[in-house]
């Protein structure tokens, strides 16, 4: 059997959370989805994850919810985390840290997949290594689904890149997420794993990655601190969909997914 699965990339903010709204449920009726996995790491403010944000999130139909470095950036995550086995943060964060990096779940079609939720170490801050935890959470994820995806919230492509590889014909699918920028790399690597380097970001796209330009020029030229507000203009749902083969736990295609709000 042939099933469709999205990715969709850091929702970010208020214009991130609404544009799901307002897209995702069609999308799920016309595309026929069996499963929906969003990076939420930035829907409350453009920085970390509410418990009302996060209830947007899963009512406009995803049903897994990954996330990155900032995690930890609202104190009542530590709390949700405990109680949502839906929300992911990094497993190689370390068997102390609340919550928990994998999930299994039912799809809509009733099969069992797997989601893995990795934080990258290049130019970011100090955690386990993303490569043993893959290593480990694979091998004992594989016997219980076919089906498995893989979200590797990194910074440095290199690191992605090589995650993809080391995954290639052990998982169904490997996508990157965390620079908020899409990537034109989308491929089936030879072994049957479905590859993006970044799914880009949902939210607004007339921003420096998700925050007003007039903000993040002033920062940058003055030295000076300044608050990042969330822009508001082109806002788009961006990801990629994954078609899976389910007998084999096989990608068999992948395509980016950009959306607009006058689509």
């Amino acid at each position: 059997m042939r099933v469709k699965i999205l990715t969709i990339g850091d929702i970010v903010g208020k214009p991130g959370r609404k544009i799901l709204l307002d897209k995702l449920p069609k999308l799920i009726e016309t595309w026929n989805l069996t499963f929906v996995i969003a990076n939420g790491e930035n829907v409350a403010g453009g920085s970390g994850i509410t418990a009302e944000t996060m209830a947007e999130i899963f009512k406009a139909g995803v049903d897994c919810i990954t996330s990155g470095d900032h995690i930890w950036k609202k104190k009542e995550t530590v709390q949700i985390l405990s109680k949502e086995p839906r929300l992911l943060r990094p497993e190689n964060y370390g068997d102390r840290a609340a919550g928990s990096g994998v999930g299994l779940y039912k799809t809509r079609t009733g099969h069992e997949i797997g989601v893995v939720n990795l934080l990258g170490r290049v130019f970011m801050k100090p955690c386990d290594c993303p490569f043993k935890a893959a290593e480990k959470t694979v091998t004992s994820l594989s016997l219980k689904a076919k089906t498995i995806f893989v979200d590797v919230h990194a910074e440095a492509t290199s690191e992605k890149v090589a995650m993809g590889w080391m995954l290639d014909g052990r998982v169904s699918a490997v996508f990157g997420t965390h620079t908020h920028i899409q990537t034109a790399d989308e491929r089936i690597l030879p072994k049957g794993t479905a590859y993006i380097t970044d799914l880009g970001m949902t939210g607004p796209y007339e921003s420096v990655l998700g925050r007003e330009t007039d903000r993040v020029l002033h920062s940058i030229l003055t030295q000076m601190p300044c608050v990042y507000d969330v822009a508001t203009g082109d806002v788009r749902l961006c990801g990629a969909l994954v078609t899976v083969d389910t007998d084999t736990g096989r990608a068999v295609d992948i395509q980016r997914v950009v959306v607009r709000e006058t689509d």
